[in-house]
């Protein structure tokens, strides 16, 4: 299954890490496009130099890891899709020429399923995904999870647990799944 990242998924660290493991693990095949890994560098300028060093790092390390996932959107396409925020149909139109089977976003309002549906296209929650990774392959996926948590908290010098950590990802129904076992 291939599944085109929305630059909302891929900024926030933890969510990432998720769905990339879960990628890694062969759970699916990740697609996005140069001008959504632009979108996640220009994102964490807010964060000042150190944001922006640190995102450049991280893109390029996801392009060296999955060398086939960056897709160009086909001329055309783009001028002939319509999204209710005009500033996103470089997300479809990039599933489209990637032969996605789905978008995965957090921007539901942004990305219909009547509209992604008519280009073959489903719309898909990084929540939903992810638990339903974890449905068909919990071993695996605490196994993540575990490796996501002990890193998060190698780099905030903390003590998170999965349940808070995943929460504040805002992946809800994977944290409750998560916290039974770790």
């Amino acid at each position: 299954m291939k599944l085109l990242l929305d630059t909302c998924v891929l900024y926030p660290t933890v969510m990432r890490e998720m769905l990339l493991g879960a990628a890694r693990r062969g759970h699916f095949t990740p697609l996005w496009s140069a001008r959504i890994l632009g979108e996640w560098e220009r994102a964490a300028v807010k964060l000042g130099p150190a944001g922006t060093a640190q995102a450049k790092a991280e893109i390029a390390l996801i392009r060296a890891n999955w060398p086939k996932a960056e897709v160009a959107p086909a001329p055309g396409i783009e001028a002939r899709l319509w999204l209710p925020d005009s500033a996103d149909t470089h997300v479809l139109a990039a599933a489209i020429a990637g032969h996605a089977d789905a978008v995965v976003t957090v921007n539901n309002k942004d990305f219909p399923r009547h509209t992604l549906a008519e280009e073959g296209l489903q719309r898909l929650g990084p929540d939903e995904l992810l638990y339903g990774f974890w449905l068909q392959d919990s071993t695996g996926m605490e196994a993540l999870g575990a490796a996501v948590l002990d890193e998060a908290n190698r780099l905030s010098g903390g003590s998170w647990e999965i349940r808070p950590l995943l929460k504040k990802a805002r992946l809800p129904r994977l944290a409750k799944a998560l916290s039974s076992s770790l």
